[in-house]
């Protein structure tokens, strides 16, 4: 299992550079990029490339509208060149909110977008001439729809690596069933690991059954906090825990309309039902504060790694049994690289 850890929008850039650099000699195996509308993932990528020695650097999301297909793949590759071999592509629809919003683009067909910018991507990463005849996206334009002037083209450059993992977010049934078609590696968000199969169990099997043998077993990612420590009980345990409701309400309550929030949909699914109705309409009421203090306590004690270490190493033991093959991490409070180097110990004994 390896473990990864996130460098956001919100903290100095260079103060967070230089923890992921402590992090990394402490044991994290990969650092998540996250972009949103905020400054752009790939720059910082590059910058971590050249401030770190071993750890893969992936985006965490792009989205596939704020950006061409063969823009995708140029990054891709110039991501993998500069940290010679050691980038992930992770790709996301993100919402309308943001695509509309912010980039002006129809939210159009998101699942079908992102399966043909991964077919892109690959062909352009083999140098393939880009002739693309899909839904979303045609290669070289047809005629009619532009000068008459484009022609198809290949990458002019040779890729430090031909096959760069392409790693999916997604959450509902569609667009998980083609992440375990056709990606390397799988990001779903605010998840249990123990419903995985409750949840996710029939689109990842139909999709597992049209997987090519040459991709390999499907990678999958958990986002956690992490505290490890023997008075990480109780009323200490919460204090900890509590700092996660916040997101998790603005998720359940606020990310997207009442009767499309991709988020509240899985949680009722994962057995959170009137809970997810209670933090939405609180949410719709501008009660944040008290939607956050609704988040089940054990949806987060669930999803976290928060406690003693027995505590921590059974469930990384569960999580691990159910298919969680990367951890992504964050370390509130305390000593974070005394945290990871804990954590990777506790890794290597499960």
């Amino acid at each position: 299992m390896k473990i990864g850890t996130g460098l956001n929008y919100a903290s100095d850039f260079h103060e967070a550079v230089d923890r992921i650099v402590d992090l990394e000699a402490a044991g994290a195996d990969q650092v998540w990029v996250s972009e949103a509308y905020s400054v752009d993932a790939v720059s910082r990528v590059g910058y971590l490339a050249a401030a770190t020695k071993t750890m893969e650097i992936g985006t965490g999301i792009l989205n596939v509208y704020s950006r061409t297909a063969a823009a995708i793949a140029q990054t891709a590759a110039g991501c993998d060149m500069v940290s010679r071999g050691r980038f992930i592509l992770g790709l996301g629809a993100s919402g309308p909110q943001v695509v509309e919003g912010f980039h002006g683009v129809p939210y159009e067909k998101p699942v079908r977008r992102i399966r043909e910018y991964i077919d892109i991507t690959r062909m352009a990463l083999r140098r393939e001439k880009l002739v693309y005849d899909g839904g979303a996206v045609q290669l070289p334009l047809p005629e009619g729809a532009g000068t008459g002037l484009g022609k198809p083209l290949k990458l002019i450059n040779h890729p430090v690596r031909s096959e760069i993992p392409i790693w999916w977010a997604s959450l509902m049934p569609l667009a998980v069933r083609d992440t375990a078609r056709m990606a390397d590696g799988w990001i779903p968000t605010a998840f249990l690991p123990e419903h995985l199969q409750t949840v996710w169990g029939e689109p990842l099997a139909k999709g597992m059954a049209d997987r090519p043998a040459e991709l390999g077993t499907l990678d999958i990612s958990k986002g956690a906090m992490v505290a490890i420590g023997d008075n990480l009980v109780g009323e200490a345990a919460d204090r900890i825990l509590d700092g996660a409701r916040p997101g998790t309400a603005l998720y359940w309550g606020g990310m997207g309309a009442r009767d499309k929030n991709f988020y509240n949909s899985i949680a009722r699914q994962q057995g959170y039902d009137a809970e997810a109705e209670r933090i939405q309409d609180l949410y719709f009421d501008g009660r944040k504060a008290e939607a956050a203090a609704e988040v089940p306590r054990d949806f987060l004690e669930r999803g976290n790694l928060v406690g003693p270490e027995s505590v921590v190493k059974e469930r990384l033991a569960l999580w691990k049994e159910c298919g969680i093959t990367s951890i992504n991490v964050s370390l509130p409070g305390g000593n974070s690289v005394e945290t990871m180097a804990k954590l990777r110990s506790l890794v290597e004994d499960v």
